[in-house]
């Protein structure tokens, strides 16, 4: 039915462009917090992209706790739908196995079962007859181990995007079909609404205070009609569905993912789904304009491999005919994490798209999550891996978006090793030292699109990783460069830490606005800080140099450059400032160790004592017969110094050092060393250790809040926490044994009991052992209680003992980066 003007109103509080399950999560949810000028407009008919389509499968653990807190509202939330709305939505819990045919995706795995038991899901290992109990069809040659999670479901994608629309407009909301957006008007940095065209003809338009895009595989096109980047790309998703097979009843879900396969019985018949290895970009140069419920060509001869497999692991499939042989898109992002937030270049379009083949166990959940943001203004939990704001501008590049989905598609059931690196898209952004590093041996990694020194492989080792669980073929090289830095020398390329200008007559006051720091200090002083929000949780966790009286320079991780460029944007007010990403216009060297004084006063004439560049200050050098600027802090626990240098003496700069370097026996060092040495000083690393709902004072950092200052964001909270006292605190562990590996998200268990999970893992070379953080409750107790605790970590069901401290295992009184 289309819609003639008389129907669709001419202002709405917000319009949700797509009809798919987020879109219609996102009208039930916002209709449910009160919102009752809402519009949803859908270019066809509602579900009639991908929602229709979708396996429907429902898990409920996911990488992180907060992605798993989603997927378990989504279960929640679909078991009570269809009473509240009268639709039917199939949700049932059947369970879910996963089977491991290595010993490597065994620990996997089993790694995972310690996570789901961390963050509350009910899981368990068990044994080949258990497979073979509750999955009588199975072959099980070649299984080495399995996990069940009994409260996993499955439902009819469908149906619950149905229920979630009807549920919104039982409650006021306006849904509407065939009506297509057309365009997004926008004043500045506002959308200011759509124009809307309808089958038949008639055209439109609805001013709007928010748009929201969940145009799923079209979001990439909506987000240009508003200027916005939502970098994903659909690809071909392939299945079967069988006959009827006599005597076939209710399974659990089944994945094998060593065979790229996933199976559902469903009504007597079984459906075979696949994430094979090189996937099928689909649609580059654009979706045609009349997709409706479309089914793309099939493809026997790439699924064959798949099927041929299937048929060995489930015999019963040689006798089954095929119903259905399905082919049709699903839209992936670089990084298989979906979008969700508020669009960084504009202040009220936000995204809902992207979902990688979990958008109906993931759209409860995100429609939930956002529409508490868009209600409130503030994310209602940490939503670092799934804010838009972490993509980058070039990601949205169409040849880089089909370069990268052939790979990210087939990730879903890859390996999940450790460290392991993207394959496709690579070498996008290079730092100015790029090629001075590969020929010295260096193995790249790639994050936000940077090609980054991991780490370096010695004479005659083939420079590329090996991924395992174990110890990996790198792992004596970083114990190498990791026991450089703290015995010698070390040099490492930190050019693609974010690097943001904020200059302007109103410099100081901004930054003692947006920042829990003191910024009003002497020029070339460097302040360690961080933003917070209203509840003191942590937005960024930066550098602060006053480069000039009226001028400072803001240093953030690489990955969140965007987002803390725009936290400072969208809370500028109307400080006279000026905010300048300077990121590639210097490359920065890291000079640490024990003997990085010597080693800087081999090359320049300045003086890099305690006196004249005492840590936390820095100055303008000559060096070699060049400038740089060298600021003396570290995030690896020594003394040392970062030099920043102008992008076009970058080369001359890097082989005056590296020179010179030779005759300290310097060795060239990666990431990893920078991670590993960290996590020894309980240096904290933004978006693992620290987050926007981790509160500042509970994660040990309040010694950089300065609360004497009268007026700064998350002020208030941190005042009320001194008050009221801390709920939980970051605790460093050691394991008392040397051989387990530590990754992230292992299960701490204090006194028997599990009470966190490690926010980051990792092996300390210097300390011997494996080292982690992690947050433990400790409502009411003192330090010394907390302490006086017996601790393990769980590493696959193993329990392992662990020394607990508050302060670093390394150098806790930091003595060795002020010499």
């Amino acid at each position: 039915m289309s819609a003639s003007k008389s129907e669709l109103p001419e202002k709405a509080r917000v319009v949700i462009v797509g009809g798919g399950v987020i879109g219609c999560s996102v009208a039930y949810h916002l209709t449910k917090l009160g919102w009752n000028d809402v519009v949803l407009l859908e270019r066809k008919q509602l579900t009639s992209g991908t929602t229709w389509h979708a396996a429907g499968l429902i898990a409920q653990l996911r990488a992180t706790a907060n992605m798993t807190k989603l997927a378990k509202y989504s279960q929640e939330l679909y078991g009570t739908l269809e009473e509240e709305t009268g639709v039917a939505t199939g949700f049932k819990r059947v369970g879910s196995i996963t089977v491991a045919l290595t010993e490597e995706r065994r620990e996997e795995i089993y790694r995972q079962a310690g996570m789901a038991r961390a963050f509350g899901v009910e899981v368990e290992e068990i044994s080949n007859e258990r497979v073979q109990e509750l999955y009588p069809h199975i072959n099980l040659e070649g299984i080495k181990g399995a996990v069940y999670l009994p409260l996993d479901g499955q439902g009819d994608p469908a149906n619950i995007a149905l229920a979630l629309a009807k549920g919104a407009r039982q409650r006021g909301g306006l849904v509407k079909e065939r009506v297509a957006v057309t365009n997004i008007t926008k004043e500045g940095r506002r959308a200011t609404g759509v124009d809307w065209e309808d089958s038949d003809g008639n055209t439109g338009h609805i001013a709007a205070d928010m748009v929201v895009n969940c145009g799923g595989m079209w979001g990439h096109e909506v987000g240009r009609m508003a200027g916005v980047n939502v970098p994903l790309q659909a690809c071909e998703h392939f299945y079967i569905v069988t006959e009827a097979i006599d005597g076939l009843t209710q399974l659990p879900v089944l994945r094998v993912p060593d065979e790229c396969a996933y199976y559902k019985e469903d009504a007597g018949k079984m459906l075979l789904g696949a994430f094979e290895p090189n996937a099928k970009p689909w649609a580059v140069d654009g979706i045609p304009k009349d997709f409706e419920f479309d089914q793309l060509p099939e493809d026997f001869d790439h699924f064959e491999p798949i099927l041929e497999a299937a048929v060995e692991r489930m015999p019963m499939l040689a006798e089954a005919g095929i119903h259905t042989f399905f082919n049709g898109p699903e839209s992936f992002t670089p990084d298989d994490a979906y979008h969700l937030g508020l669009a960084p270049e504009m202040d009220n379009v936000w995204v809902a798209a992207g979902f990688n083949s979990i958008g109906i166990q993931s759209a409860g959940g995100a429609g939930m999550a956002l529409a508490a943001w868009m209600d409130t203004g503030e994310k209602p939990f940490d939503l670092g891996d799934v804010d838009i704001s972490r993509m980058q501008p070039f990601q949205g590049n169409k040849r880089y978006l089909e370069a990268r989905s052939k790979e990210t598609l087939g990730l879903l059931y890859a390996d999940h090793f450790p460290f392991r690196q993207k394959a496709t898209a690579r070498g996008v952004r290079r730092t100015p030292f790029h090629t001075h590093l590969l020929d010295r041996g260096a193995v790249m990694g790639e994050l936000a699109g940077w090609e980054r020194a991991n780490w370096f492989a010695n004479d005659g080792q083939e420079p590329k990783y090996e991924y395992s669980w174990q110890r990996q073929n790198f792992f004596d090289n970083v114990a190498q460069e990791h026991m450089a830095v703290r015995q010698n020398v070390g040099m490492y390329d930190m050019s693609s830490f974010g690097k943001i200008r904020v200059e302007g007559p109103d410099a100081l006051a901004f930054m003692n606005y947006i920042g829990g720091g003191d910024y009003d200090v002497p020029v070339g002083k460097i302040v360690y800080t961080q933003f917070l929000n209203s509840t003191a949780g942590i937005e960024a966790d930066v550098t602060v140099t006053r480069i000039e009286e009226n001028c400072y320079l803001v240093v953030t991780p690489a990955a969140t450059r965007l987002a803390d460029q725009t936290w400072m944007r969208r809370n500028q007010g109307n400080f006279s400032v000026v905010i300048t990403d300077v990121t590639a216009g210097e490359g920065v060297l890291a000079i640490m160790g024990p003997r990085s004084r010597e080693l800087l006063q081999a090359v320049s004439p300045n003086d890099f004592s305690n006196d004249v560049n005492p840590f936390g200050t820095a100055q303008e050098i000559e060096i070699g017969m060049g400038l740089a600027r060298v600021h003396r802090v570290t995030y690896v626990g020594e003394l040392g110094w970062e030099v920043y240098v102008p992008s076009d003496m970058c080369g001359h700069v890097f082989e005056t050092l590296a020179d010179a370097g030779s005759g300290f026996d310097m060795r060239l060092c990666g990431m990893h060393m920078m991670d590993t040495c960290r996590m020894e000083k309980g240096f904290r690393h933004f978006g693992h250790d620290i987050t926007s709902e981790d509160h500042v004072l509970e994660a040990g950092l309040g010694f950089a809040v300065k609360t004497d200052k009268p007026d700064f964001i998350g002020r208030d909270a941190v005042l009320k926490k001194r008050e009221t006292g801390l709920e939980q605190r970051l605790v460093q562990f050691k394991l008392t044994d040397p051989e387990p590996l530590l990754y992230h998200n292992e299960p701490i268990l204090r006194n028997g009991e599990y009470v966190g999970y490690l926010s980051s893992g990792g092996y300390g070379h210097h300390l011997g052992a494996a080292i982690g953080m992690g947050y433990v409750p400790c409502k009411g107790e003192s330090v010394a209680q907390l302490l006086d605790s017996t601790f393990e970590i769980d590493i696959m069901g193993v329990k392992v003992k662990a020394e607990a401290q508050l302060k670093p295992f390394y150098d806790p009184k930091s003595e060795r980066v002020k010499v």
